[in-house]
Parts: structure tokens; sequence; C-alpha cells
């Protein structure tokens, strides 16, 4: 991408092949990836188009025909960057790249842009350039020798002449070596951090979901923080935490992740599953969805399948989250709340209006009642039963006498502290 111009012309293909067996459908499939483009700040999509296709061209993916008429269209609307939403093999690449005249981008190098537009943290910075990485060594395949030897962004869009290939695999594998070290030291620094928190243990709450459920927006709503939260994709990457105290319950940790998409490129599950490891260390995870979106049911399959693939189980406490209620009808939105209402583990809301978030957290601290978590007492001369109580639990870390009395730490659960406040 060229981040000196102001901003990239930019057109989204999205092949509708027919032999793929997963299938997805292609309007709304379209509809996402232009707001993937849309994501990235320097990018003005001029157009999308759906082009259906009985099966891929293995040279060119497209037939002769439609490479033409694109290749009209593109010219009169003065598009520089062609995005298409699926894979492209470099070869593909090459030759479509020739026969437009601009530069071309897949699934796979739109969403690394992204990322590396969005890493915040040392950790996602390294992780997006490994993906990088490994995504442009599979296109060192004679894939760039009409274009001239520039690099911009993350490098994908200019490229290597054929001489180069083989010194470039090797700089990419000494340099992925270097950031795997690097990377390995930042993920221990990490676990060191998890270790110390393990040791305050506050209960940690994660916010799963598909890009653009809303989960920053409930984020803030409970934290009172102001995390980034656009109507964008992908808007936030590095999880985030904050503490926040129950209305009726303990004090918690609440994460915020990045959004889940469905086919998610290779290269990035593996590099991000450390940004998803928060969520192993989750003691609820609640799966935020937005129920107004058409295609809800396949977001929170895909959600799903990630959840599963990163090993948490059956047995992990979840909570669902319908979000984004202020979007439907009044008849849609009865007809969801009363579903919920049958259900002890759902909960309908709109993070934006506050609607339905007393519910929401009253659950959440009942989730959390066998949880122990972190608290200091401070206690006068006179409550002396109250402090051998405190021994007698087992639930005291350490004890410092004061001038009116004891400040005692306590690590309890939220049924111990209730007991404590009834004495």
């Amino acid at each position: 991408m060229d981040h000196d111009r102001v901003s990239t012309r930019a057109w989204v293909l999205h092949p509708d092949i027919r032999t793929d067996s997963d299938r997805r459908a292609a309007g709304p499939a379209l509809e996402e990836a232009v707001a993937l483009a849309a994501a990235l700040p320097d990018l003005e999509v001029v157009g999308g188009t759906v082009v259906p296709l009985p099966k891929a061209h293995a040279g060119m993916l497209f037939g002769k025909g439609k490479i033409e008429e694109l290749k009209a269209q593109f010219a009169a609307a003065d598009v520089e960057l062609v995005l298409i939403d699926g894979p492209v093999s470099p070869v593909q690449q090459r030759n479509l790249e020739k026969a437009w005249g601009v530069k071309l981008l897949d699934r796979t190098g739109l969403i690394l842009e992204i990322f590396s537009d969005r890493a915040r943290t040392r950790e996602g910075v390294l992780q997006v350039e490994m993906a990088a990485l490994s995504y442009q060594r599979t296109r060192l395949v004679r894939a760039w020798t009409h274009l001239e030897r520039q690099r911009g962004g993350l490098g994908f869009v200019g490229g290597p002449g054929e001489t180069q290939i083989e010194a470039d695999r090797r700089a990419i594998d000494e340099q992925l070596v270097r950031l795997r070290r690097q990377l390995d030291k930042v993920v221990k620094t990490r676990e060191l951090h998890r270790k110390a928190r393990a040791k305050v243990p506050f209960p940690i709450v994660a916010l799963v979901g598909y890009t653009n459920a809303g989960k920053s927006t409930l984020f803030n709503r409970l934290t009172g923080a102001e995390v980034m939260a656009k109507d964008m994709l992908f808007a936030t990457l590095d999880p985030t935490m904050r503490r926040v105290v129950l209305p009726e319950g303990p004090e918690i940790i609440l994460s915020d992740t990045v959004g889940f998409i469905s086919d998610l490129p290779t290269e990035l599950v593996a590099s991000f599953r450390a940004t998803l490891e928060e969520v192993l260390a989750a003691d609820l995870i609640v799966h935020v969805r937005d129920i107004s979106h058409a295609e809800t049911d396949e977001q929170a399959r895909d959600v799903e399948a990630i959840l599963n693939s990163l090993g948490v189980d059956e047995e992990r406490r979840m909570l669902e989250v319908w979000n984004k209620l202020d979007l439907l009808d009044p008849e849609a939105q009865e007809a969801l709340r009363a579903r919920a209402a049958r259900d002890d583990a759902l909960f309908c809301l709109s993070a934006l209006t506050g609607e339905g978030i007393d519910p929401l957290l009253a659950a959440i601290a009942e989730a959390l009642q066998g949880t122990r978590f972190a608290e200091d007492l401070n206690l006068a001369f006179s409550q002396g039963r109250q402090r051998a109580w405190l021994f007698a639990q087992d639930v005291v870390q350490s004890e410092t006498q004061t001038d009116d009395g004891f400040e005692i730490s306590v690590i309890w659960t939220a049924r111990q502290q209730a007991q404590f406040k009834a004495l």
C-alpha cells in the first residue's frame, strides 16, 4: 500500500465460485469485504462486484471476456488497486495485475494490511510481521518480475525480480527466526504478568465475538473506558483489559478481544493465537453477537469453531449476548426478549442505548459466585469475632496492625464476602 498517497482508489471483487463446497452467500460476503477495505484509512472503495464463476481458471481466476469487461470498468473508475475477496495464487496475481494495469491484493493480503495498521502492542506488531513474512514467502514465485523494485506498506504490492527470489527467501527465513525469538520473549513476559495477575485473582471475563458485533461498545458501556469503538471491522486487535466492580458481586477483569472473522487466513490464525490466549485464562466467556445481522447464525458458528480450535472446551462457562437490539423493529425485539427469558445463559441488549445491561451484570456476578478474588479489609480492634472468622475460613493472605486495628488482605469467594458482611 502506498502510504504517502492521500488515498488509493480501490475496487472489491467477490468471486462466487459454484464449485466451492463451503461457498458463502455472495451479497453479504461482498458487503463484509467492502467493510474490511473501508477499515484501511488510506483506501477509497469506489465500487464492488460479485463475479459469478462456474469454476476458477487456473492462470487468471476469471475468464477472458470477464477480464476485458472488468478492465474497462476499472479504467473508467480510475481504479488503482483491486481487492479480491478470496485466495489468489501468485501466478493469478501476476497475470491479473498485468492484464488490468493495477495492483492487486487477495483477502489474506488485505487482512494483513489491516492487522499491520491496527496492531498496538509489541506482541501484536511482532505477530503481524511474522504473518506478513510467512505470506510473502509463499508469493516469491516469479510473481513480480514485471513490477518495478519498490516496496511500500508490508511490501505485498511491489516486489523483487526473479534473480532475487532465493536471496529474498533466505532473508525472510532469517527475519522470521529473529522475530520468533523476540516474540518468545514477549510471550514469556506476558506469561509472567498473567502469573502475577493470578496471585491477585480477580476473575477474568473475556468478551468474544465476530468482528463488528459491538464488543468494544459493550466493553465501554461496562467499564466507562474509551476503547476505540468505531463501526469498523477489526477496530481492536490487542486485548484490552479493565477492572470493573460488579454492582452485586466481585471486582472482575474484563478483557476485550480481537474480532473473529470467517476464512481467517491460516498465517493469521497461528500468529494471533497468542492474542486470543487471554480467552483461555478467562473464568467466564461472554459471546457477543450482532443479532441484527443477516448472517448472525453463520457468524456465531465461525466464532465457536475458532474457540474450539483454541482449545476452549464445552465445560467453559459461557454467556451469550444478542446485541444491537435497537436496530430491530419492535415485534422482532419482543420475540427475541421472549426467547432470552426462557434461557438463563442468553441476554438481549443494546450496548449503544444501555438497555438490558443490568441483567447481564447480575448474571456475570452469579456465574462467578465460586470464583476467588482479592480484597483489602480494615478491621477495628473491637471486631475480634470477624477477624477470628476470617482466619477460620483460611482466606487471610497478610495482616498488618495499625493504630486503629488491623489491615487484612484476603482472597475469598463472593459467598464468603456476603457471609462476612452478615456477621
